[in-house]
C-alpha cells in the first residue's frame, strides 16, 4: 500500500530521464526530525498526511463482465498522500545550502512533469490489482490554513526549503463481490391505454419459459393457460390489487401479488422448478 507508493516514487526519482543530480542522490523515507543526519546528499519524502479525497468519492458499484456473468463490487476508497520533500547536503556553510536549493528545484521540476503518474513506475500493490483510475500528482500545493511552523517545531528542528507531492491512489477495503447473470434477450412486453391487460410471463429459475402453466387472477377467478412464451393475459379487469395463482403440474403453486393499472400492465411470474 504506502509502502508501494514509496516505491513508486523512487522509481520515478531513479529514472534514467531525470536529471543526473537526481539520480545520483539517496532517497530517504525516513521523519527528518533532529536525528535525521544522512551521511550522504538525500532527498527526504516524509509521508505525513493521508486523507479521503471526497471530492473523488464515488459509491456506484462497479460492474465486471466474465464469460457467462456480471460481477458487481464496491468502487476503490481514494486516497490523497502527502509528502514533504526536502534535500539534505553533507556540504557546510554556504555549499550546503547552494547543492540543497539547486537538488530540490531539481526534484520539483522533474516531479511537476507528471500530472498522472506513468504506469511504468507503479510498483508492487499499485500493480496487482491494477489501479482503476490513473494516480493524478500534485506539487507545491498547500492546503488552505496549512503552516509549516509549527509542523516543524514538532520535528525539533529549524525550517528548511520543502515542497508537498500530494499523490491520489486507490485503496480496496471490501473483497466482496456479488455476481449477475448475463442478459440472454430482452423481451418486449407491449401495453396499451386505451386497451388496458393484466398480462406477463411465466418463467422458471432459469428464465426459460414455462409453457401450459394455469394461471388464475384469484379474486375474479379469471383463468388461462400460458402459451409457448410462457405469455399470458387477462383483459376486463379493474385496475387494482390481485393476486395470480400458477399451477404447474409436479410442482407447488406459486402466488403473487400484484398492483394492475395503466403504468403497471405487465406482471412476470417465477416458478422455482425446472
Amino acid at each position: 500500500m504506502f509502502q508501494d507508493l514509496d516505491s513508486t516514487l523512487k522509481a520515478m526519482l531513479a529514472d534514467a530521464a531525470a536529471p543526473p543530480e537526481v539520480r545520483a542522490a539517496d532517497v530517504s523515507f525516513d521523519t527528518p526530525d533532529k536525528d535525521f543526519s544522512p551521511t550522504q546528499t538525500t532527498v527526504n519524502l516524509f509521508l505525513h498526511d493521508v486523507q479521503e479525497n471526497r471530492a473523488l468519492r464515488d459509491t456506484a458499484p462497479l460492474l465486471d463482465r466474465t464469460d457467462s456473468q456480471y460481477v458487481s463490487r464496491r468502487p476503490p476508497l481514494r486516497v490523497d498522500c502527502t509528502y514533504l520533500v526536502t534535500v539534505w547536503s553533507t556540504q557546510t556553510g554556504g555549499l550546503k545550502a547552494a547543492e540543497e536549493h539547486r537538488l530540490l528545484g531539481l526534484v520539483l521540476l522533474w516531479l511537476s512533469r507528471f500530472e498522472v503518474i506513468d504506469d511504468r513506475f507503479l510498483q508492487g500493490g499499485l500493480t496487482i490489482p491494477p489501479q482503476l483510475y490513473p494516480l493524478p500528482a500534485t506539487v507545491a500545493q498547500q492546503k488552505e490554513g496549512q503552516g509549516m511552523g509549527q509542523f516543524w517545531t514538532a520535528l525539533g528542528v529549524a525550517p528548511r526549503p520543502a515542497f508537498s507531492l500530494t499523490v491520489t491512489i486507490g485503496l480496496q477495503p471490501f473483497d466482496e463481490t456479488v455476481p449477475y447473470p448475463a442478459v440472454q434477450g430482452v423481451d418486449v412486453a407491449p401495453a396499451l391505454l386505451n386497451h388496458p391487460a393484466l398480462t406477463g410471463r411465466v418463467r422458471n429459475r432459469t428464465l426459460a419459459p414455462v409453457p401450459a402453466a394455469q394461471v388464475t387472477v384469484i379474486e375474479s377467478g379469471a383463468a388461462t393457460i400460458a402459451d409457448r412464451s410462457g405469455a399470458f393475459a387477462f383483459s376486463g379487469l379493474d385496475f387494482g390489487a390481485y393476486t395470480l395463482l400458477v399451477r404447474v403440474p409436479g410442482q407447488p403453486d406459486v402466488r403473487k401479488l400484484v398492483t394492475y393499472d395503466a403504468a403497471a400492465q405487465v406482471h412476470n411470474v417465477m416458478v422455482p422448478g425446472p
